[in-house]
């Protein structure tokens, strides 16, 4: 019976009690809506980027967003194949967790491997268990790392694992923790011939959905792994060996951060305590031109008439004014002084 030894330590609760605020403070924020799209497309564009990049992607973040976006780009077949599938699993996990579903098969997750590995894979290896040994090699020094099981013994690993999912709730373990727990046991039977560590990160990613714990699909661990893989490959590997308190340490450490980041984000653009207070938590709806016009005061400080050319280029000043207009109406700015030289600034 799979049995997951750790113990809670000072770090890890440090890390929770930052997650648990950040969170709340995300999930009771009017963000307004065009933010909030344009929050989601950021965390799927970082999160295939790193999500990709951690194993060997030669692309670049923009040369990504290019793919995503459905450009043409110069690069290896397999690596921008990478990067749409990606995109395709984050799509799935999203779906699911809108679905609420009350389980996490096998089936789901050999379905997540077939998203990651399509056309990468021959059909018949993905989303299909191993059946040969598989060996993990430091590929700088070509040392042996980590030897997952038989292959023989991983349908049997699989059954046990997905069992401990299920039967685990909320009241028995915290979201995160059973989010790292996952990642991590994924990673060590490594049930794959290829692509165990992008399914460990989709699954550790949907189980924080399933958990409540989605902070509006805004975020993307995968970035805090990429920006250090040695640690966090260092880290799954010595977990290994049986105690997974370090290993916890990391990934609750990385959620937070993440978590944190997200919140300041949001805290930049929304101004959350003045917009609830004027709104009571309603969302706001701008346009495009207005968000730049909100962004570019936030960032500034001011507006000025002379700055609206470089602004907005095709747009004449009548226009930019009658936005301006609509953003005074609604409360979010006022201005500043009569003659030419008024500004306009954030109420």
């Amino acid at each position: 019976m799979f049995a997951p030894s750790f113990s809670i330590t000072n770090k890890i609760l440090t890390s929770i009690s930052k997650i648990e605020a950040a969170e709340e403070v995300i999930k009771h924020s009017p963000i307004l809506p065009l933010w909030e799209k344009r929050f989601k497309e950021d965390a799927i564009i970082r999160s295939a980027y790193h999500g990709t990049h951690i194993e060997g992607n030669k692309l670049q973040i923009n040369e990504a967003k290019d793919v995503l976006l459905g450009k043409d780009i110069i690069g290896r077949p397999r690596d921008i194949q990478e990067v749409i599938n990606y995109r395709k699993v984050v799509e799935f996990i999203d779906l699911e967790a809108n679905k609420q579903i009350d389980k996490i098969t096998e089936q789901l997750i050999k379905k997540l491997h077939r998203l990651i590995m399509e056309k990468i894979l021959q059909t018949e290896q993905a989303g299909e268990y191993r059946l040969k040994q598989v060996i993990i090699r430091n590929s700088q020094t070509g040392e042996v790392t980590f030897r997952p099981p038989p292959a023989i013994e991983v349908p049997f690993l699989m059954r046990e694992f997905v069992y401990w999912l299920n039967r685990t709730s909320k009241d028995d373990l915290h979201p995160v923790l059973k989010a790292g727990i996952a990642h991590h046991e994924l990673v060590r039977i490594h049930p794959f011939i290829d692509g165990n560590g992008r399914v460990a990160r989709s699954l550790a990613t949907l189980v924080l959905f399933l958990g409540d714990y989605d902070i509006r699909r805004f975020f993307s661990l995968e970035e805090f792994y990429d920006k250090d893989a040695v640690t966090y490959y260092t880290h799954l590997q010595k977990a290994s060996a049986g105690d997974l308190t370090a290993w916890l340490e990391y990934f609750t450490h990385g959620a937070a951060v993440e978590f944190e980041k997200i919140k300041e984000k949001i805290f930049k653009l929304s101004k959350d305590v003045k917009l609830k207070e004027k709104f009571g938590g309603q969302q706001i709806f701008l346009t495009e031109r207005q968000v730049k016009l909100v962004e570019y005061i936030q960032e500034v400080g001011y507006l000025q008439n002379q700055s609206f050319k470089s602004l907005f280029t095709d747009v004449s000043e009548d226009t930019v004014l009658r936005d301006i207009q609509d953003l005074i109406k609604k409360g979010l700015i006022k201005k500043v002084g009569s003659t030419k030289s008024a500004r306009y600034v954030m109420v």
